[in-house]
């Protein structure tokens, strides 16, 4: 790897489709999507759905616009959705329940544990009544972005999902990295979501297809979301030519072990430089604590960028890098490299 190459660890949306992937985008079957008869679209939908477990599913342009069809679905105008407090849903996706689905929002701090425990679910849903919309969806996130790549382990999700189902309320998950979770935790994706009503999971992050997510869930749940996708400007035409790079996307699930290392390993050389502090990532996503060295994200941000490393500001002093299948062993010793010239130079 040259000096000169920028090494982009913004998020592992910045992946690049494989040759591979390039040439099934050129040679894919293709039909028009709406009517149902794109053969390579089918066949992506049916393989997704296998890969979490789930009856159906549907391919999607965004994982934002998957979780707000699933939101739309789930719910009736006017209810209220229980959320964590900085779940992907709540914090980044434009207030698209309150905007698209007319839903009032409540949230639950989990803290660490990034999902909430059964008991704050059950004091969490409220009955419909003359003062109080009723809760209609309780929805979960695993892995947890914002709490830096966290893979919540099967128990936490059940028990989360089984008190609000046990309440007559769905439960959707944000899987955005699902498949991060289930790498991380050794545990099947079908295994890991068998008490979630529906799922989102992204194609394009750690999987590398160029863009797509996919939304499962039971047959009848599926046949709904697929009306609302229409109602978003969601409905493509010959799709098959980006779907065919998400069916090998599919195929790098298993590989996802190696961002985790990378993360890893780079996690442990930036927690060497002095003044930053950064524990130990259970996935792909390494949170770099600058406050000990008084260092503000937003000035760390922009000179780890003029040193060639690519990384997203997450709050004051929080900075997030992301491994991903562009990044090799090599790029992250290249990256710890010039990170310490700029804590360096920073606290000089």
């Amino acid at each position: 790897m040259s000096t000169d190459d920028f090494i982009d660890m913004r998020s592992d949306t910045v992946t690049r489709p494989s040759e591979a992937m390039r040439d099934a985008a050129r040679d894919a079957d293709v039909g028009d999507d709406v009517y149902r008869d794109d053969p390579t679209v089918n066949e992506l939908e049916r393989r997704a759905a296998d890969a979490v477990g789930m009856e159906a599913a549907l391919y999607t342009p965004s994982g934002t616009m998957a979780n707000q069809i699933a939101i739309n679905v789930h719910t009736d105008p006017g209810q209220e959705v229980l959320l964590e407090r900085e779940s992907h849903v709540y914090r980044w996706e434009l207030a698209g329940a309150s905007a698209l689905s007319g839903l009032q929002t409540r949230t639950i701090d989990a803290g660490e544990r990034c999902v909430p425990t059964l008991e704050e679910v059950e004091r969490g849903i409220v009955e419909e009544d003359l003062h109080r919309p009723g809760t209609g969806l309780l929805t979960l996130e695993n892995t947890h972005n914002y709490r830096g790549g966290i893979a919540v382990p099967k128990e936490r999700l059940d028990a989360a999902a089984t008190a609000a189902r046990d309440a007559g309320v769905p439960v959707h998950l944000d899987g955005a990295r699902v498949f991060n979770a289930s790498v991380a935790l050794d545990e099947p994706a079908p295994d890991l979501v068998e008490e979630i009503d529906s799922v989102t999971f992204c194609l394009s992050k750690g999987l590398g297809a160029p863009v797509g997510s996919i939304l499962a869930g039971d047959e009848a749940f599926i046949e709904a979301a697929r009306r609302v996708r229409k109602l978003f400007g969601g409905g493509m035409r010959q799709a098959g030519m980006i779907a065919a790079p998400g069916l090998l996307a599919l195929e790098n699930v298993d590989r996802l072990a190696e961002d985790h290392a990378n993360a890893a390993a780079l996690a442990a050389g930036l927690d060497d430089l002095p003044g930053v502090s950064v524990p130990e990532p259970d996935t792909n996503i390494v949170v770099a604590d600058t406050e000990a060295a008084g260092i503000e994200a937003g000035e760390f941000v922009e000179a780890c960028t003029d040193a060639g490393v690519g990384c997203g500001e997450f709050d004051a002093y929080t900075t997030r890098f992301t491994t991903h299948l562009g990044i090799g062993g090599e790029d992250v010793d290249e990256a710890v490299d010039r990170v310490s010239e700029v804590v360096a130079a920073l606290s000089a």
